[in-house]
């Protein structure tokens, strides 16, 4: 396995690389990026995993100086995986210009969900995966639904702006649990970590009222981040949208997806479900 730090070498590689399937991610890898790899592996002849914590995506008081960084351990895991390169380029490998001059601006749905309470993280998505895009020239992506509103953001711009790449939704990972895979949970205390799969069980607990036929989307949304709230969480929203496109919910919608962004302690967790009424 190569392990490719400029955007020149990572271009020479591509040139021989074949049918090619990429993993974005931002490393300190765990199960469910591995799940991303094995999906992609099925997919071409070659895998390449991008490993570089994006400035872009992370607000003002986020965690971007204590994201884990752990190449090293990540490129054990990714080379037993039998991944081709990894690509990890250092920030000024990726921003020459330090700022970002140009970037990929999303439209309203950045604003919403995730995007109420964390401004511009779409825009820093939508612009860094772009840029990787442009560089790794993939013939397919894979991508975790665990991110879903990120996932409906990347599938737009990819038809808008005429990649020719195919976007693959991969399931979450769970623990045992049912607790969504994320590097963040190793920021939760004991405590925290025995609570934390509340927020699956009230996705859970909405998908099946609405299955047999609640279709009080706001009453079931308020009843959640009621019992959230009540078990300690600070809930950002607890939504049913339709699974698309993430619209608001309307009856008669076949395909719905609820999504829930609640933190426990300092710890946001995100989570999702999906529902089908077909």
């Amino acid at each position: 396995m190569q392990i490719i730090h400029t955007i020149r070498e990572l271009r020479e590689w591509r040139k021989t690389a074949g049918r090619v399937a990429f993993v974005p991610t931002m490393g300190n890898l765990h199960e469910g990026h591995l799940a991303l790899v094995r999906e992609a592996k099925k997919r071409a002849d070659n895998v390449v995993v991008s490993i570089f914590v994006n400035r872009l995506q992370f607000g003002q008081g986020e965690d971007f100086d204590q994201y884990p960084r752990t190449l090293q351990q990540d490129a054990d895991k990714l080379a037993a995986e039998g991944v081709a390169a990894v690509f990890a380029p250092d920030e000024k490998e990726l921003y020459p210009h330090v700022e970002q001059r140009f970037n990929v601006e999303p439209p309203h749905l950045q604003n919403e969900l995730c995007g109420k309470f964390r401004p511009g993280h779409f825009r820093g998505v939508a612009t860094v995966v772009t840029k990787l895009f442009n560089i790794v020239q993939p013939d397919v992506a894979c991508f975790g639904k665990k991110d879903y509103q990120q996932l409906a953001i990347i599938k737009g711009f990819v038809e808008d702006l005429n990649f020719n790449i195919e976007i693959v939704p991969v399931n979450t990972g769970r623990a045992a649990d049912g607790l969504a895979l994320s590097s963040r949970n190793q920021y939760l205390s004991e405590a925290e970590r025995a609570e934390a799969p509340h927020l699956y069980r009230e996705l859970q607990a909405v998908a099946e009222a609405v299955k047999s036929g609640n279709l009080d989307y706001a009453g079931l949304e308020q009843r959640s981040v009621a019992n959230l709230t009540a078990a300690g969480w600070q809930v950002d929203y607890v939504e049913i949208r339709h699974a698309e496109d993430l619209a608001v919910a309307r009856a008669g919608d076949k395909a719905l997806v609820v999504l829930a962004a609640a933190r426990l302690g300092t710890t946001r967790l995100i989570d999702n479900l999906e529902i089908s009424l077909a």
